[in-house]
């Protein structure tokens, strides 16, 4: 069996990682880590946030399958995950950073050896926990700075932190009052920022710092699988001021203008929204591609180690994000139902024994591709519920067990027919709405961008004629047949997000 490298970065666009990777900041270690395997450029998230892109990784299933649609939601540790089928065949698993099964408002006691793994250390937006209990006993000269970096401060569990009890939401939110910026730094925000703490009591550095102390714990003959999740470069974006310097701020692009402003055929969605124009966005993107660069450091590290300690030529590597950041393009933000190509289109790199050094595959991949993969690289399958023969006699073997596809045919290049023509992205309403008019479903091709409003409004781009996605072209009588087809594939996408079924307090198949 061999060692699985699982790293992931937060809210990390394939957009932004190819233009890093491009020569707009220093990243020798993505390099690498390219260099040596294959990567997906048409690689997309299921469903563009944090808590049901994590689900859909670790079980292999749709949002709808896995129950969790949104952020806010548990992901029921009864569900099976690659993370289980690994420790049964004997891996020693362990997580450190972003895990994120559970919503970081419900607090810090986030145990989630329950999803499979032996050993967590867990750190998430929300700050608060095993590394700012760390980072304050080791620096805690800092410790105002650190609070001041919480970017979650409503979180209820903060009125009484600790075995002291202590007030921290209050002392946050006073120290959030600070104005952010100086003559060194004239656009900085709550959002976007130097970091006021020193790099090695950063979380980057700490989540780094505990894979490499399983790593080297790790009896030799025993394989291990790590889950390295990087916070950064999730907004609020903050990075020592030194790694500003890896980017070439003269290469950072301007920002895609909002032409949905003037679409008279703009979705309901879009009617009520006013565009981001802040006057700092260049230092947003200059902040967010440093912190690319910061996270590239430490993956150097565990590189470098892994081959001191272990070797690497046998070890797969998977990197991958859960989704994108729009930073200003479109005059949008962050993520969610905003599904233009900075939102949904992710980074995706894996390497390890006979997959092709420095390849491309323009295949269209997803999220729920991750879990078959894995099982398919340890030889191991998903476990299903019981069977019972009540009304029909079942084939288990014609049940499927994930709602993705293995890639380690494309991985090993094999000629294979039938692959996806299209993929799938969903979003409901996110925690700050209840709106319907924000969930969006999206088919994407090599060619075309499909994606259907609730309540109303649609939005095609020809990515061949507009590869910057803007021109609305859904009532252009030139594409009514290209239309119409899609929405005929989104149609099948949409009802086969419930096949396989639902995996959420199943019983057993087969029972009326």
């Amino acid at each position: 069996m061999k060692d699985i490298i699982f790293l992931m970065a937060d809210q990390l666009s394939a957009k932004w990682l190819e233009l890093g990777m491009d020569g707009v900041c220093e990243l020798p270690n993505f390099k690498r880590l390219r260099e040596r395997g294959m990567y997906f450029d048409h690689a997309y998230s299921n469903n563009p946030v944090c808590c049901p892109a994590r689900a859909t990784i670790a079980t292999g299933l749709s949002s709808r399958s896995h129950g969790v649609i949104e952020n806010g939601y548990f992901l029921d540790p009864d569900i099976p995950t690659f993370m289980k089928v690994l420790q049964e065949k004997g891996y020693r698993t362990g997580a450190f950073g972003k895990v994120h099964f559970m919503p970081h408002y419900s607090g810090f006691d986030h145990d989630c050896r329950a999803y499979g793994f032996d050993v967590a250390h867990i750190t998430e937006d929300n700050r608060g926990g095993e590394w700012y209990d760390w980072a304050v006993s080791e620096y805690p000269e800092y410790r105002e700075q650190i609070l001041r970096s919480f970017s979650a401060p409503k979180v209820e569990a903060l009125k009484s932190y600790g075995k002291n009890r202590e007030n921290l939401q209050a002392e946050i939110l006073k120290l959030r009052e600070q104005d952010w910026s100086d003559p060194d730094q004239p656009y900085a925000d709550q959002e976007a920022h130097y970091m006021l703490f020193p790099e090695e009591s950063s979380q980057t550095a700490w989540i780094a710092d505990k894979a490499l102390e399983f790593i080297r714990d790790t009896p030799e003959d025993q394989p291990l699988f790590a889950h390295i999740s990087f916070v950064q470069p999730h907004n609020p974006y903050e990075v020592p001021k030194e790694y500003m310097e890896k980017v070439d701020a003269d290469k950072i692009p301007e920002r895609i203008k909002p032409t949905w402003m003037n679409d008279p055929d703009r979705p309901e969605y879009f009617k009520d929204k006013m565009p981001a124009d802040k006057e700092g966005w260049k230092f947003d993107r200059q902040v967010y591609l440093a912190s690319i660069a910061f996270i590239d450091k430490y993956i150097g590290k565990i590189l470098d180690e892994l081959e001191k300690v272990r070797g690497i030529e046998d070890t797969y590597f998977i990197f991958v994000s859960d989704h994108g950041d729009l930073l200003g393009d479109h005059g949008f933000y962050l993520k969610e139902e905003k599904h233009y190509d900075a939102c949904i289109r992710i980074p995706l790199i894996i390497s390890g024994p006979g997959i092709a050094t420095g390849s491309e595959s323009h295949r269209i991949v997803q999220l729920e591709d991750i879990c078959p993969t894995v099982l398919d690289i340890a030889d191991g399958r998903l476990p299903l519920p019981p069977f019972a023969e009540v009304y029909m006699k079942i084939d288990p073997q014609k049940i499927p067990l994930y709602h993705g596809c293995s890639l380690m045919p494309l991985l090993k290049g094999e000629k294979i027919s039938g692959w996806r023509t299209a993929g799938y992205c969903e979003s409901y309403n996110p925690v700050f709405s209840m709106a319907p008019t924000d969930w969006a479903r999206t088919v994407i091709t090599d060619r075309y961008r499909y994606t259907y409003y609730f309540r109303g409004g649609e939005q095609l781009f020809d990515l061949c004629e507009d590869p910057d996605e803007q021109k609305n072209v859904a009532q252009d009588e030139k594409y009514r047949a290209v239309k119409q087809k899609l929405k005929d594939e989104l149609l099948e996408k949409i009802i086969g997000q419930d096949y396989p079924k639902s995996r959420t307090h199943l019983y057993c198949f087969g029972v009326h």
